[in-house]
């Protein structure tokens, strides 16, 4: 019983409890391509409780110690199976009001049975939980992952109980505490879900199987020609077949030392968001053998002019959270096809989903239904841009991000962050990641959602040398009243690349009316847009749009008695029963662009 005293005491005064953790952290080159595959959902019920004080990995409630070694029970401060359930995947915050302001750890866990084939491995994949978590399985720890918003993949093979007749207990602690050397930092604006909120599955793979599966058109303005790079598990050079049947493409892919890359020829019909043509498309090597759905589109910047299939293209859009008054981030389908519908009523060919990567399930929808995404990591604000580990950890979200939907014909554009001030540290940090996104991936375009240089009234950040395309947020007849300075913002710049206004609009309650000088009025908000689009139509470096924001989201930020805790400049309200009339304007400035493309 000593022994135990003694154990607890050293718990008690352990300060760098989490040092023990960090060893083992999910990365971007632990992620494998995993459309297609048998997969086991561990999606449900799951018991919970709340850890402010992080007791489970201090004292290690994961190792369920219940007697000590002469054989006598022990006291324990957890009773795994008593707790209360959550039905994950779920935001914490929307399950009951007491958890709605809650920031901090909460721990799940249940058991469950699996069967192991002789050959095979199991992996755990965990589609998104905010901000870290920690995994445990059988008494083991297995490892960590940074960065709420992108998957983490767990090789559970070896400490899963294969039989049958076995449970197994899984515990995961959800971490979302802010913390300033985090991406995104401490201070954002918009509320901060926790949870394990995207779903849970075991994926069974062979021993060696197929860990990258990119296929696109080769980016040379001939729309013939398909590239596809196969990496594997294993160094081992083969030979993998690829397949798109519908286009009668056949063809071997020479691996060498685990990859391989093959260009075949074929005509595909081009996708757009007026043609969202999508192929099956498959690729097999020793046994193992993933499928993906996709489109074949060339994305490209020439002068100032944006071209989709060789075509100039006006990004008519609009920005939008990943957010739902009933569920927060943990959006289902049908919210989200909603919103891209609505986005497309609006006369929106383009949606910039803010500010950190979204369910891999709306880049999909989006294949499917012809909505082009401007995809985005949390280079949010203020982030500690000399720090070596934050910038790994950006980094690491971004090759993620790019890895989960490299195939996805519907993301145009990776962004590399928001509303940072030009500073030689932050574009040192933003310069890196911009090179690391055009390293990775040369079929897509660049960006991020710059700053107004106010000094100069100009567009005028030195990021804008390493993008594709400049992202611009301004903010005339809102924080800047004076709508003046919109006209002399753009006579005084000359961008060299097309320009994207990322974000401009205005507050409004719904159904509060005033006079176009009373902030918070819709009267106020449709003037702003009415002054924007009328000045924003006549710049020609202008190639597209998004208007902040689709609808309402929560904001601890926002607390003015028009606010309520909430951003209010969306075009529609929180649960998008009421569109504001600003959304109208919107849609009649938006249908007029698409009729003057067809003429």
């Amino acid at each position: 019983m000593l022994k135990y005293r003694q154990k607890n005491v050293s718990d008690i005064n352990l300060e760098d409890y989490l040092g023990e953790y960090e060893g083992r952290q999910a990365l971007a080159e632990d992620m494998f391509f995993d459309a297609g595959r048998k997969k086991q959902s561990l999606n449900g019920l799951w018991h919970y409780a709340v850890d402010q004080y992080d007791i489970c990995i201090r004292q290690h409630w994961f190792e369920e110690r219940k007697f000590d070694a002469s054989g006598n029970t022990l006291p324990l401060d957890y009773s795994f199976d008593e707790w209360p359930v959550m039905e994950l995947p779920c935001c914490w915050n929307t399950q009951c009001d007491q958890f709605l302001l809650y920031e901090g750890s909460m721990i799940f866990t249940r058991t469950f049975r699996e069967v192991r084939k002789a050959g095979e491995r199991i992996f755990l994949k965990l589609g998104g939980v905010n901000y870290i978590v920690r995994v445990f399985l059988n008494k083991q720890y297995l490892g960590m992952h940074r960065g709420g918003s992108t998957p983490a993949y767990f090789d559970i093979t070896d400490a899963i109980n294969d039989d049958f007749k076995e449970e197994n207990r899984i515990i995961l602690q959800a971490d979302s505490t802010r913390r300033p050397e985090q991406v995104p930092t401490e201070n954002t604006d918009w509320f901060n879900y926790g949870g394990v909120y995207r779903d849970i599955d075991l994926i069974h793979v062979p021993e060696v199987f197929i860990k990258k599966f990119q296929v696109s058109l080769v980016p040379d303005g001939t729309f013939s020609k398909i590239r596809v790079r196969a990496g594997l598990s294993a160094c081992i050079s083969t030979k993998a077949v690829f397949e798109i049947p519908e286009l009668q493409v056949k063809a071997e892919v020479p691996i060498e030392n685990g990859t391989g890359e093959a260009v075949v020829e074929a005509s595909p019909e081009l996708w757009s968001p007026d043609t969202p043509k999508l192929y099956r498309v498959s690729l097999s090597v020793q046994g193992d053998h993933v499928e993906d759905e996709t489109g074949f589109r060339e994305i490209t910047v020439q002068g100032r002019d944006i071209l989709l299939n060789g075509r100039p293209v006006f990004l008519r859009g609009v920005s939008c959270h990943e957010e739902s008054v009933e569920n927060g981030k943990a959006l289902t389908d049908e919210e989200r096809l909603e919103n891209i519908r609505i986005a497309k009523e609006m006369g929106c060919n383009f949606m910039r989903v803010a500010h950190y990567p979204h369910s891999e399930r709306m880049a999909r929808l989006a294949d499917r239904e012809g909505l082009l995404l401007w995809e985005e990591i949390p280079v949010y604000w203020a982030i500690r841009f000399t720090r070596k580990e934050t910038y790994e950890d950006a980094e690491n979200q971004l090759k993620e991000l790019i890895w989960r939907d490299f195939n996805r014909a519907s993301v145009i554009i990776w962004s590399v962050g928001n509303e940072n001030a030009d500073s030689d540290e932050r574009l040192e940090f933003m310069k890196n990641l911009a090179e690391c996104a055009h390293r990775l991936d040369d079929t897509r375009m660049v960006s991020a959602a710059c700053l107004v240089s106010y000094d100069e009234m100009a567009i005028n950040d030195r990021l804008a040398d390493y993008l594709d395309i400049i992202g611009l947020n301004e903010y005339m007849g809102w924080y800047t009243p004076d709508f003046s300075q919109l006209t002399n913002l753009f006579e005084n710049s000359s961008p060299a690349k097309p320009v994207v206004i990322t974000e401009f609009g205005a507050d409004a309650l719904p159904r509060h009316r005033g006079s176009i000088y009373d902030k918070g009025t819709e009267d106020c908000q449709t003037y702003v847009y009415e002054r924007q689009i009328e000045t924003i139509g006549k710049i020609d470096y202008i190639k597209g749009m998004a208007p902040w924001i689709l609808y309402d989201f929560r904001c601890p930020r926002r607390t003015s008695l028009i606010q309520g805790y909430y951003n209010r400049k969306g075009l529609l309200s929180p649960d998008k029963t009421y569109r504001k009339p600003a959304f109208y304007v919107m849609q009649a400035f938006y249908r007029g662009l698409e009729q003057k493309t067809m003429q």
